[in-house]
């Protein structure tokens, strides 16, 4: 073989090479994506996040995708940064906020629909959900139409997570024990005039048996084998599970979310230096 030959030989090899380590992308682990999911481009200061919607949660899909095309989020800041937890956009009043000043009490005038599949999608590493308002304001569990988070969580060992289980089930127990006890007020009231102790004692046995059940039909936290696969190997935030609605996840860029999630921020958790989404853009 002559000289020029072995040099263009070695030229092409090379560009192969750098051509191939190029088009490398670091997917997120145990992500997947299918020719029919929606995946949005988010682009910030920071670096680029590309996340995938669930068409599982469509109205929670539909409304980020009109909240995109309006450009609701494009020069937004992330206005709320927790280390180990997540990070959190939306607020369309987050634009050019001087520094010290408050941020993330933006709103839009309508809700969506809670759309909590679960235990199908979690608070895994690298989860999309919807922010809403507390649960005294908001029993059904109604999404923010505009804000969300991304999670970056910590990791779980299988033990922690059945204790979490634990206690996550039994606080919900209580809370539908006194609901049921709410319910039946008067009843409660007439048997304990008649100091009929017998059967306030069957009442509440009955009550206690019908949150047990309850809690059985819908867990406050479920430990399926595949969420202590993904808790103890890359983390996640599982104490918010079956509460809020998960509706996508990122697929490539958790690097640069785990870059924001470690800035320094203020004491209302508002990055010090603002990151500051550039635009979001339809990309599938």
């Amino acid at each position: 073989m002559s000289k020029i030959m072995k040099k263009i030989l070695v030229l092409l090899v090379l560009s192969l090479l750098f051509c191939g380590c190029k088009a490398e992308k670091k997917m997120t682990p145990y992500s997947t994506l299918s020719d029919d999911e929606t995946v949005v481009l988010i682009e910030t200061s920071s670096g680029d996040i590309k996340v995938k919607l669930y068409n599982d949660t469509p109205k929670h899909r539909d409304n980020f995708i009109k909240n995109v095309k309006d450009k609701m989020y494009d020069g937004i800041i992330f206005h709320r940064v927790v280390k180990d937890f997540m990070i959190q956009a939306g607020d369309p009043m987050a634009k050019n906020i001087p520094q010290g000043d408050p941020a993330g009490g933006g709103d839009v005038s309508w809700t969506v629909p809670a759309e909590i599949v679960y235990p199908k999608y979690f608070h895994k590493y690298g989860a999309l959900a919807a922010a809403r308002e507390s649960d005294d304001v908001n029993p059904k569990k109604e999404s923010s139409g505009c804000q969300w988070y991304i999670v970056t969580g910590t990791k779980w060992t299988e033990a922690k997570l059945q204790n979490k289980a634990y206690e996550l089930n039994d606080a919900r127990q209580k809370e539908y024990f006194t609901s049921l006890v709410n319910e039946h007020q008067e009843e409660i009231a007439t048997l304990r005039k008649k100091k009929d102790t017998d059967k306030l004692l069957q009442l509440q046995d009955s009550l206690e048996l019908q949150a047990k059940e309850m809690v059985r039909k819908s867990p406050a936290m479920d430990v399926t084998p595949q969420q202590v696969k993904v808790y103890s190997s890359i983390g996640g935030m599982p104490h918010l599970d079956n509460n809020y609605t998960v509706f996508g996840e990122v697929i490539e860029g958790m690097d640069i979310v785990e870059a924001i999630s470690q800035v320094r921020t203020d004491r209302r958790n508002r990055p010090i230096d603002d990151i500051t989404i550039n635009k979001i853009t339809i990309v599938q």
